[in-house]
Order: C-alpha cells, then sequence, then structure tokens
C-alpha cells in the first residue's frame, strides 16, 4: 500500500523551520544541501548551503522540505506544498505518475536518481503538486 507524506517548500529558511518542527516533534533530521548534489547550472552558488532535501520523521510518517532555488522562482505560503506518494513497486509509481499527469504538468519525468530513488514530479489538472517516489528501485542500464 502507498504512503502519502506532505513536502515544503521555503525561500532560505527550511534548515530553521525544520530544526522548529524537530524541537516540537522530535526525531532525527536528514538533511542534505544543493552543494552535495552533482553540479546544477541552475543553483547560484551563494545557494550551494540551502537545503535540497531534509526529512523528520514523525510517527508512522514523515515531513519533507527543501529551499526552492530562485532559478523556479519563489515557494509561495499555501501554495509551497507537493504531497509526497511511496509506491511499493516502479509499476505502481509510473501508473500513479501517469495518472496524474493526464491532464496536468509533468515537472521532472519519472527517472532513477542519484540519490537512490525512481521519482518523478506532476501537477495535476487541478494545480495540486505531487511527488511520486519508489525508493528501491533497480536502475536500468
Amino acid at each position: 500500500m502507498a504512503s502519502l507524506d506532505p513536502y515544503l517548500h521555503f525561500n532560505g529558511n527550511c534548515e530553521q523551520a525544520f530544526t522548529f518542527y524537530q524541537s516540537i516533534f522530535g526525531g532525527e533530521l536528514q538533511l542534505m544541501r544543493y552543494k552535495d548534489s552533482p553540479p546544477n547550472p541552475q543553483i547560484k552558488p551563494e545557494e550551494a548551503e540551502q537545503v535540497m532535501h531534509v526529512s523528520l520523521p514523525i510517527g508512522r510518517s514523515t515531513l519533507m522540505g527543501s529551499d526552492f532555488p530562485s532559478a523556479y522562482g519563489r515557494a509561495n505560503a499555501g501554495t509551497n506544498f507537493y504531497i509526497t506518494v511511496n509506491a511499493d513497486s516502479q509499476a505502481d509509481a509510473d501508473k500513479y505518475f501517469e495518472g496524474l499527469a493526464a491532464g496536468g504538468k509533468v515537472g521532472m519525468p519519472m527517472a532513477h536518481q542519484f540519490w537512490g530513488s525512481y521519482f518523478g514530479m506532476v501537477t495535476d489538472k487541478f494545480g495540486t503538486h505531487w511527488m511520486i517516489s519508489f525508493n528501491n528501485p533497480t536502475p536500468a542500464n
């Protein structure tokens, strides 16, 4: 059964927000900065220390987030979140992605990512933002 988790975007203060959430809910932060990823020409040098991805387990759910790079615009309160679907298989991930993409807009096609997930981003025809992930992929050769 797939699980759903919220994903929040921030304008440079993601680490501060998640440190605050951790002080309330407890748990251990897992954090990756943009400088820790392969080079990306859309990330400005002054954004290298910003958060590329953070997760905070809370009960059976995980609160996740990142700083929104300036090349992508600004994260706006009220629309600065995604719903993350953690699929049980690559086939399920593709099924969910294709269904949500029908009449919507693909932000990042489903693909094997350097952090080890099969992952994609899509906005459905109603304007809801989704991240689809399968976390145990076997990369295609």
